[in-house]
Order: structure tokens, then C-alpha cells, then sequence
């Protein structure tokens, strides 16, 4: 089984880079499944219904997201309907959405599992424990399961990794929008990455306007946000995992700038 996995989706130039690079990697590498974060992928920050859609439309077939997946409101509206959408499930149970989701097709089924680290995040509840209780239903209905790892530092990312290897076929990092070059496969078959990148804008800081905010870090003076312009960066990995077995036989980073 093929499958691609996309690093943070920061606003329109990401969605539009994603979906050129998308339509390449599924002719070349004949991609089963490809699942995006999409927590920025509106506006550089949350997402929207439609622009879910313009996601999956563009060959995306699951998203996940994090510690700005309620940053627009109308998520509250759509995302209990949407099967194909995940938020930690380290959030409090009494909020809309799921934290883990199975989705198939004719290759298979995969399991997809969204957690939100603790350390310089949010205060929620703890990923590890999350992933225990989310694993048990997941592991009933799929072999293939991606676990996208939302945080900020890399050892609760590792840390966990470990605790997942050879239960789950990938703990994939994302949040911090730079790739890093630490991709392995661990001894029981789980693959690892700290962080996937940033699927957007090449020139600015982590997609951020970077005269906004370097004014910001000289002044201390908050800033609108803006999304930056010019080239932009496609970040992702592409993993090759048994179906029989969820083990993963190989994982590789893929970083291109686009015009």
C-alpha cells in the first residue's frame, strides 16, 4: 500500500501546490491513499467547508488537524457529518468531531488517529492515554493505521513513536512547519518522522508575511498575520506499508519548491 502524507496546508498556495503535487505523485507512485493536515488551510489558520471540499476534490482523502482546528467557527457546523475529517482526540470528548477515523477503498482500508502533544501546547488531555483508548476500535477494523502527531516538541513526538512501535504502521509529526531529516523506521516496524513540514508559501516565516513577523520579534507589538507571497514549498512523506502486516517497509521525505 501507498501512501502519501502531507505536511501543515498553509492557505491558498498551499492548496494550490498540493493539488499539482498530488496529481504528479498519484501518476508516478500510484498512491492508494493521501491524507493532508489541514489545520491552516484557510486563510493560514483553521479550515472551512469549502474549502474542504476544494481539499478533497484536489485528491485528498482524509484530513487531519490541531490546535487550530476551531480557529473558524463553521467547523462546529460540518464537522460531526464529516467522516473524512479528524481533531485530536486528546480534545475533551464533549466537543464536536472525532479523533480517529477508517477509511477505504479498493486497496484496502486505513485507519487514521490525530493526537495534540502537551508540551508548549494547549493544556488537554494526555496523547498517550488518548491513543491507547482510540486504538483498541481501530485496531479491530484496519492493519494500516497513521497516527499524525500535533506538537511542538520533538522528544514528546519520539516518545511516543516508541510507545506506539509495532502497534500502529506510522507516528508522523506535523505542527512546527519546518521537515525535519530524522525519518527511520523503528525495530518493530513503525515509521517515524518529528516533523512532515509545510505545504506553503516558500519565502516567508513558516508561511507568515516574515516582515510582519520579524517587526513582530523586534517590537513585541502583536500583528495580523498575513500569508506570505512568491514560491512555494511542497512538504510530504511517502510511505510504502504491508497491508497484511500495517509494518512499514519504507518511509522518504519529499521537499519541492514550486514556482
Amino acid at each position: 500500500m501507498n501512501i502519501l502524507f502531507i505536511g501543515d496546508i498553509v492557505g491558498n498556495p498551499g492548496r494550490k501546490a498540493a493539488k499539482e503535487m498530488i496529481q504528479r505523485l498519484k501518476r508516478d507512485r500510484q498512491i492508494d491513499f493521501c491524507i493532508a493536515n489541514g489545520e491552516n488551510s484557510a486563510g493560514g489558520k483553521g479550515i472551512t467547508y469549502v474549502v474542504a471540499k476544494n481539499l478533497y476534490s484536489a485528491g485528498i482523502d482524509a484530513i487531519t488537524l490541531g490546535n487550530h482546528t476551531w480557529s473558524k467557527r463553521e467547523i462546529t457546523n460540518f464537522i460531526d457529518s464529516d467522516d473524512c475529517i479528524v481533531r485530536p482526540a486528546n480534545y475533551p470528548e464533549e466537543l464536536p468531531g472525532k479523533g480517529s477515523t477508517v477509511i477505504s477503498n479498493d486497496k484496502g482500508k486505513i485507519g487514521i488517529l490525530n493526537l495534540m502533544g502537551r508540551i508548549y501546547m494547549e493544556s488537554i488531555d494526555c496523547p498517550f492515554k488518548a491513543a491507547e483508548r482510540e486504538l483498541i476500535e481501530l485496531k479491530s477494523q484496519a492493519r494500516v493505521i497513521l497516527v499524525d502527531i500535533h506538537a511542538e516538541a520533538t522528544s514528546e513526538k519520539c516518545a511516543l513513536a516508541w510507545h506506539l512501535d509495532g502497534r500502529v504502521s506510522c507516528v508522523l509529526g506535523t505542527h512546527t512547519h519546518v521537515q525535519t531529516a530524522d525519518e527511520r523506521i523503528l525495530p518493530c516496524g513503525t515509521a517515524f518522522i518529528s516533523d512532515v513540514g509545510m505545504t506553503g508559501p516558500h519565502e516567508g516565516i513558516i508561511g507568515v508575511n516574515r516582515d510582519i513577523v520579524i517587526n513582530k520579534f523586534i517590537t513585541h507589538m502583536p500583528n495580523r498575520f498575513e500569508i506570505a507571497h512568491g514560491s512555494v514549498q511542497f512538504n510530504a512523506v511517502y510511505l510504502q506499508v504491508d497491508e497484511k502486516t500495517g509494518k512499514t517497509m519504507k518511509i522518504e521525505r519529499i521537499n519541492e519548491v514550486l514556482e
